[in-house]
């Protein structure tokens, strides 16, 4: 094979991999996703599905969110096996470098996080710690710690005022009340074995929580504190998501490798997708309500996913592992 030929293939080969990125007609913006296995965090392209950059992570990155202008990524070290991790990684994403990696000291194993409102700070769960911490993004400052006194307060969910909280105890088999502004925790209620998804509505009314345990979800009335089930039959339901109109619920099974769609409402179950061998994690809505995307853990990809024909329409290739998912409209490329 002549070297023309060879570098005319090559290209040709280039083109077709940018070109299979491009799936979803007039879907752009940006990705972050942590992977948990190389300890990294890849930006992506969504128009074209090029990885615009590979970031070290503390260890065992988990969970990323971004904030409302999509130019600041905040990710959860949390470690793995007997390594505690005890870090949060910021990332610019316009300029796609890390900007700094912020020491969280005694509260070890951060993992659930949240932007608060001003974007400003953020609130992280401290599991092994027992507690929500609220950090200053730009300074690193742990502005103030909210005490679960639960074992293994692993994620959160925050309503829209940035004030109430909410945690699945893991160890505890409860969630737990926060006031973030106070650092007060305000009661705890008894939930289904090992509750780790999380998700509050935004008006505080519902918190939905997962059973790794029972293989249950179920809703918890904030003004009563009522416990009644939503669905059943998970092996892993791994994290809730609430559609933008909060109409739908969106629930990933990791080992059952399903994604199962509720009616948040009448809580009948809408459909299920089935990602045989693909292992779905995260999961992050669009702002404008039209698509999921799923990271697929042991595929290495991200699965795009219109909600209302409940259909992938597209796929885009992460890295190794992929966990924690975050997207933003606007586009960074360079």
């Amino acid at each position: 094979m002549s070297k023309f030929f060879a570098l005319l293939l090559s290209l040709t080969l280039i083109g077709g991999v940018s070109t299979l990125g491009a799936q979803v007609s007039g879907f752009s913006g940006t990705l972050v996703i942590t992977n948990k296995t190389p300890n990294t965090a890849t930006i992506i392209d969504v128009a074209s599905g090029r990885t615009l950059a590979t970031l070290p992570t503390g260890f065992g990155p988990h969970e990323v969110v971004l904030a409302s202008d999509g130019r600041t990524a905040v990710v959860t070290d949390y470690g793995t096996g007997p390594r505690p991790g005890s870090t949060l990684t910021v990332i610019d994403v316009t300029t796609q470098t890390v900007t700094r990696t912020i020491p969280l000291g005694t509260y070890t194993r951060p993992h659930g996080i949240v932007f608060l409102p001003g974007d400003s700070t953020v609130a992280v769960t401290s599991e092994a710690a027992r507690a929500v911490v609220v950090v200053h993004v730009r300074t690193g400052a742990i502005v103030r710690a909210a005490l679960t006194d639960k074992a293994g307060s692993h994620m959160v969910g925050v309503a829209a005022d940035g004030v109430q909280a909410w945690t699945g105890d893991m160890g505890s088999n409860t969630i737990t009340e926060l006031d973030l502004r106070s650092g007060k925790a305000m009661r705890s209620i008894d939930v289904p074995a090992t509750p780790e998804a999380i998700n509050v509505t935004a008006d505080a009314s519902e918190i939905w929580v997962g059973s790794n345990a029972t293989g249950r979800i179920s809703v918890v009335d904030n003004y009563t504190g009522a416990v009644v089930t939503a669905a059943e039959g998970f092996q892993w339901p791994y994290r809730v998501l609430f559609s933008r109109d909060a109409e739908v619920v969106m629930i990933p099974d990791y080992r059952g490798d399903e994604l199962r769609f509720i009616a948040r409402r009448s809580r009948a179950e809408l459909g299920r997708m089935t990602f045989t061998g693909g292992g779905p994690q995260g999961i992050v809505t669009t702002p404008d309500g039209r698509y999921a995307l799923l990271s697929l853990s042991r595929e290495a990809r991200v699965a795009v996913i219109d909600i209302k024909e409940r259909q992938v329409v597209g796929h885009i290739a992460a890295g190794e592992t992929p966990d924690g998912i975050a997207y933003t409209p606007t586009v960074v490329a360079r």
